[in-house]
């Protein structure tokens, strides 16, 4: 009878053993520059800490690295957050439709993006379009540093919307007026800050969902009309004279945002495949996240637990419980 049961607790064991283990899975998050995608790269990483009890890691990266990342599947970065089409299409197409080593979920929020100013400066200069930013009046009260030219953010450096913003400002015929400025998205949001508290003039890129529309009363610049045949963009990954090659004259269309991950993560994470597979957010969860970190300060990994507990029934979905 000892030995049968010996026999049976051995058994037990052996099976606990060849188990997979929830806690064996995996990831490394990409986390791009802008705070949308910080705010739900900590999301996902918290998902899978805190509810699958995985690990987790976010890594820094611009979209070139993370994708090319994603084609090695090595691991070293395993997903993109927050992946804004048609503005990263030169990726997708490579990575997704090319070489099919990356996969782009199925649940995209909406987005939309433009050109900002503040409401104040708008109503004090009668500005509400795009071609208003080239009125010697307005380039002259956004001139910061006394080149006769006004200066307006159009992006962080490797941003693939930043590049779409340079041909535009050209295209918009705005180069005589308008000088465009490429830093990190945090000295744009101090320089709006302050602008606005000393009444000076400033335009910078803006999109939806983001912190910025619950922290300043800022308005969107119309723009042409989306057209197709106005809008041909070549990205620097696709040719090195991207912008003698592209030509864009209208408004973006809106956009569709979604998570990508590298298709080697499936067979070294199958349960965190599983719940990119079923996660997705709107426009306004992903606004609020963003205005609760760089609007309020808060940590990124703090706000995201937050959010878990008080949305119990959602996550709960992505698990697929």
């Amino acid at each position: 009878m000892k030995k049968l049961l010996l026999s049976l607790v051995c058994i037990c064991l052996i099976g606990l053993v060849s188990m997979p283990a929830m806690g064996g899975e995996k990831v490394n998050i990409g986390s791009p520059s802008w705070t949308g995608a910080q705010a739900i790269a900590a999301l996902l990483k918290a998902v899978v800490v805190e509810r699958i009890g995985g690990q987790a890691e976010l890594i820094p990266g611009n979209n070139a690295t993370i994708f090319q990342a994603m084609h090695q599947g090595k691991g070293d970065i395993d997903v993109h957050p927050d992946v804004w089409l048609p503005n990263q299409e030169s990726f997708t197409n490579k990575y997704v439709l090319g070489t099919k080593t990356v996969t782009l979920s199925n649940h995209p929020y909406e987005g939309n993006q433009g050109f900002c100013v503040s409401q104040n400066f708008g109503k004090k200069f009668n500005i509400s379009d795009i071609t208003d930013l080239g009125r010697p009046d307005v380039a002259a009260a956004m001139d910061s540093d006394g080149n006769s030219k006004g200066e307006m953010w159009i992006g962080a450096p490797g941003w693939a919307s930043a590049n779409v913003n340079e041909v535009k400002v050209r295209d918009y015929g705005l180069l005589p007026f308008i000088d465009p400025i490429r830093v990190d998205e945090s000295v744009k949001t101090a320089r709006v800050k302050d602008s606005i508290a000393k009444d000076e003039g400033y335009a910078f890129y803006c999109y939806k969902p983001h912190a910025i529309w619950y922290m300043f009363d800022v308005m969107m610049l119309t723009e042409p009309k989306y057209d197709p045949a106005l809008y041909k963009m070549v990205q620097p990954s696709d040719s090195p004279d991207w912008y003698n090659k592209s030509k864009v004259a209208t408004k973006d269309a809106l956009k569709k945002v979604q998570i990508a991950w590298s298709n080697s993560l499936k067979e070294r994470s199958p349960a965190i495949v599983e719940f990119f597979e079923r996660f997705s957010l709107t426009a306004d969860d992903v606004s609020n996240f963003a205005y609760q970190i760089s609007g309020k300060g808060r940590d990124s990994s703090e706000v995201a637990s937050e959010w878990i507990k008080n949305n119990p029934k959602r996550v709960d979905a992505w698990l697929g419980l």
